[in-house]
């Protein structure tokens, strides 16, 4: 199975300090459902690991959080993808689950859901904590330059990242990246 893992805020959609709570403030990020529907079309499953604790906090609730899905699984199917899967993790911070991402219990439970090895499964995010989940579950990790990585487009890195991250300047880029790499493995 090709399988790939992304994060939701920062990576496929625009992000806010003050957390995405609605429908209208989910915003795609330009040319990432495009992405997701290019990795769909080579037969590729994506799957969302996503640290939504805004609900944790009482900012939204599960029903806000389904129709922003619902709206942008519409938006995918309007350009050919979908998406297999939301894996969220709803704690607050104070609540030290296992779940919530740098620690890899979502990517735990995705390759359980899935019945595959995480292993050089690849993931991207926009984040550190995001990568660290991932590389503890045994993926590839992937920084895509976006939302909290976007201050990093003209060069340098995040400190802390898990051994042998690839950057790439968005979502479209790291898509571009795994279907080449895999293609000319392929021939």
């Amino acid at each position: 199975m090709k399988l790939v893992i992304l994060d939701r805020d920062g990576t496929i959609n625009s992000d806010s300090d003050d957390f995405v709570k609605t429908p209208e403030e989910w915003v795609p990020l330009p040319g990432a459902l495009e992405a997701i529907a290019r990795f769909n079309h080579a037969g590729w499953h994506v799957v969302i690991a996503s640290n939504q604790s805004g609900l944790g906090r009482g900012l939204f609730d599960v029903a806000s959080l389904n129709a922003m899905h619902a709206k942008m699984h519409k938006m995918l199917a309007a350009v050919g993808g979908r998406v297999d899967a939301v894996f969220y993790c709803p704690h607050s911070p104070e609540e030290s689950c296992n779940c919530r991402k740098p620690l890899p219990g979502l990517f735990e439970q995705i390759g359980a859901r899935f019945g595959v090895a995480l292993k050089s499964v690849p993931t991207a995010g926009d984040s550190v904590r995001d990568l660290l989940a991932g590389a503890a579950a045994g993926c590839e990790p992937h920084l895509v330059l976006t939302g909290k990585s976007a201050t990093y487009q003209g060069g340098g890195q995040p400190e802390g990242l898990p051994p042998g991250t690839r950057l790439h300047t968005d979502l479209a880029a790291f898509a571009e990246f795994i279907l080449n790499r895999n293609t000319s493995v392929a021939l």
